[in-house]
This record gives structure tokens, C-alpha cells and sequence, in this order.
């Protein structure tokens, strides 16, 4: 067996996800955040998937993240493509998962050094 070093330079790193509650380096935060390798929003304003709009979503133009994953809770949801076809024709690809498939997919990228955006619902 080998072993190789963990060389993943994120700032902001995921530790761990419960629905509730997501982990990120030390702290934990029980609201829906924004998590990039280099920088965390952490009063992004849907709280729940419902609440999740194009203007909740308008951020992330701002960010210019190559990929952004977004986290749809405890269950995958697939939201209307209106609320993220403004960020397909920007040229951000997006992919749909659980917040807990966002959190693991989010942790291989950055390991990678991919310019990656996870908008997380916690809830």
C-alpha cells in the first residue's frame, strides 16, 4: 500500500456535514453558506431549497468559479434550469447533488486545485 501526502492548499476546507450543521476547517456553521478554496460567504440567503432563486444564485457571476456545486439539502432536488441557466451561459458548469455529495465532491476538487464554488443548503 502506498500513501501519499494530503497536498489539497484550500483555505477552506469541508471536516465534516450533518444535515444541520457543516463543518469548515475549525468552525461550524448551521446556515447555508458559500465555500470556495480561498473564500467562504457564510450568510448566503436561501435556507432551505425552496428559497432558492436565480438572485439567490446571481453571487456566484461575481465569483467566477469554474464548476459550482450545488447542495440541495438532505435530498437531491433538481431546481427549474432558469434558476442556474445565467451561470451555464457564463460558462460556470453546474452540478446538482445532496449537500452531502456537495460537500465530499467539493473536498476531491479543491484536492485537485480546481477553481470550484459549492453553494451549500444546510437544511
Amino acid at each position: 500500500m502506498s500513501l501519499t501526502l494530503d497536498d489539497n492548499r484550500a483555505t477552506y476546507q469541508i471536516r465534516g456535514y450533518r444535515p444541520g450543521s457543516i463543518q469548515i476547517n475549525e468552525h461550524f456553521f448551521q446556515k447555508s453558506i458559500i465555500v470556495m478554496p480561498n473564500q467562504l460567504i457564510s450568510d448566503w440567503a436561501p435556507q432551505a431549497f425552496s428559497e432558492l432563486t436565480s438572485e439567490t444564485l446571481a453571487i456566484i457571476l461575481k465569483l467566477h468559479p469554474d464548476i459550482l456545486l450545488i447542495g440541495t439539502g438532505s435530498m437531491l432536488q433538481f431546481p427549474p434550469t432558469a434558476i442556474y441557466g445565467e451561470l451555464i451561459n457564463a460558462g460556470i458548469g453546474v452540478e446538482i447533488m445532496d449537500t452531502h455529495a456537495a460537500c465530499r465532491t467539493y473536498n476531491v476538487l479543491t484536492a485537485e486545485n480546481r477553481n470550484i464554488a459549492a453553494a451549500l443548503i444546510i437544511r
